[in-house]
Formats: C-alpha cells, structure tokens, sequence
C-alpha cells in the first residue's frame, strides 16, 4: 500500500520518554521551514508500506519540525511495531501534509482539554498553540502511572492549570465536577480511548452541554463501534451485498471481488472515497468537510456505514 507523497522528510531524533510510547522528530531534508499545520492536525506517515495517522505534538507555526508519539500496538495494523523497531534517526520517511480534523475553536471562551493515555498527543498542540495566542485552558489528563507521555509539556505548557490523574476513580469524579462548573462559552475537547470519550462527552450531554460545544478525537477504526447491519445496491455491477455489523463497506466490497482504491484505512487519506447514488451515509471519517458531508453524495467506505437501512454506489 503506497502513499502520494507531499513531503519527504528526515527522521531528525528519537526518544522514548515512557515505556512504549516513541516520539519522532521529523524534519526536511534541507533543514527548510515545512508547512505549517493548525492544532490538532494529524500526519500520514508511510509506515513500511502502511499508512497511518498520527497526531501533531509539535507548535504549527512556522515549524522547522513536525514531532509525533507513537504507541506501540502489539495487535495493531504493524504501523506503530515499524515506527518503534525499524525507524531510526536519518531514515526518509514520506508524508502527506498535515490535516486537521480536531482544531480548537478561536471564538471559545475557555478550552477544557481532556486526554486519556496516548490521547494526550493533540492534546499538547493544542496546549502550545494556547500559550502563544493567550487563550484560556484548562487541562484533565488520566494514564497509567509510569507511562504519562508528554506530562511534563501539559504541566508546563499550562502555566499550572492542569490536573493529572493515575486514578481513573478520581478522574471520572472530577470530570464531572469540571464539566458541571465551567463558563458559558466554553468547548471541550477530548481524546483517549473509545470507552473514556464516551463517557465523558455522555456526561457533558446529560449536563446540558450543546453538541456544538463538544469536540472528539478518536483513534481510528479501532475507536468505533460496529455499527449496524446494512445492504448496498450495486448499480454497476449488479446486485446488493450485505454489510454485517464490525464489517467495513470497504472490506464487504473487496470481498465480493470490487476493487477498491485505498490507503490508510482509517478514514483520514480520502483515497477510497466512491460516489452515493441513494441512500443517506453515516459519516465517520475524518477527510470529508461538513459541506462535502451534508450533501450525503460521497462515503469513505473503509470507516463511514449507511444512515439508515442502505446505500446505493455506482460499482
């Protein structure tokens, strides 16, 4: 599986602050200012042929650097097992630019940041772009103790007004005390695992937080649930093909024998994008713009399902 490049760049360093968490710095190859990215952004690496997104740690202000965490996952796609054993300082490594899909909002009174584990990593771009333009924030971060990646930056690029948790106990109660007694005109935004962003951004719902003010950053296919079942009409070639919940579209139609253009498999390249004739998608990915989104005429097959009980594609 290939990647367009946009940028090939330059492993410049790596660390390991925490066990099983590696941090790259990447950099051009002539040293020259890369392009820059908003907070949030993430970045697609080819992986040794697989691609995968990973969130910006670094400022997107005129970078010099794009600097990543990476979690090792033992049961991944062998993206993170490349990146921790094989990736070494002055290896080319090709990207695509950055994109954002978790930017934080300029007009938000206050920004009430929430990481659990490895989702602390847009969490610290937006941290630094915070410092520099002024803005107010507050920061909740849980994880296991000994393996708090980047929580000497949250700490410092807070100014103090963090709060860490190895306690998942006393976390979630003061999760509920914060979101219970924040401003009006404050957002949240929260990245960590499947089972922690529900919950939290379940309890800001039920506190009367409008959904315009919740923002999310998930990891991945990994990250969603499997949805329900649902059939596909294929004009083109004729036929429907059923899609079984925790099957992606993408997977049902490579099995059924169409060929698919695809890249990342995580909803973030846009390379699988196909047309929809009927039907209306859920969307799930991260490539799509809202306006590209309401008109319900394209679906990132490898992620996004149907809203309701079909689909119908040009294939």
């Amino acid at each position: 599986m290939s990647l367009g490049v946009d940028l090939e760049l330059v492993v410049a360093a790596v660390d390991e602050p925490v066990p099983g968490v590696r941090s790259i710095r990447l950099a051009a190859p002539d040293g020259r200012e890369l392009p820059g990215f908003v907070p949030g952004s993430h970045l697609l690496l080819d992986c040794g042929g697989r691609v995968n997104a990973y969130s910006l740690t670094s400022d997107g202000f005129c970078p010099r650097e794009y600097a990543v965490s990476v979690l090792l996952v033992e049961n991944g796609f062998g993206g993170s097992r490349w990146i921790h054993e094989r990736l070494a300082p002055d290896d080319r490594v090709a990207a695509r630019l950055p994109r954002s899909a978790f930017p934080p909002v300029a007009r938000a009174r206050r920004h009430l940041l929430v990481a659990g584990g490895i989702g602390v990593t847009p969490i610290v771009s937006h941290l630094r772009a915070a410092r520099r333009r002024g803005h107010d924030v507050r920061v909740l971060y849980t994880y296991r103790a000994g393996r708090g990646a980047h929580a000497d930056d949250v700490v410092e690029l807070s100014d103090g007004r963090a709060e860490l948790f190895t306690d998942r106990r006393a976390f979630s109660t003061r999760v509920e005390e914060a979101l219970a007694d924040q401003p009006l005109g404050t957002h949240l935004y929260v990245c960590g695992p499947a089972a922690l962003t529900e919950r939290v951004v379940g309890t800001a719902a039920a506190l009367g937080w409008p959904a315009s003010r919740i923002h999310t950053e998930r990891f991945g296919t990994v990250a969603l649930d499997p949805g329900d079942s649902f059939d596909v009409v294929l004009t083109r070639t004729g036929g429907t093909l059923t899609v079984p919940s925790g099957t992606s579209l993408l997977a049902a139609l490579e099995d059924a024998g169409l060929d698919v253009a695809s890249r990342c498999r995580q909803g973030v390249c846009g390379e699988c994008r196909i047309p929809v004739t009927a039907g209306r998608p859920l969307h799930r990915d991260l490539f799509l713009s809202e306006e590209e989104r309401s008109t319900g005429a394209w679906v990132m097959p490898c992620v996004s399902r149907a809203d309701g009980s079909g689909l119908e594609v040009p294939l």
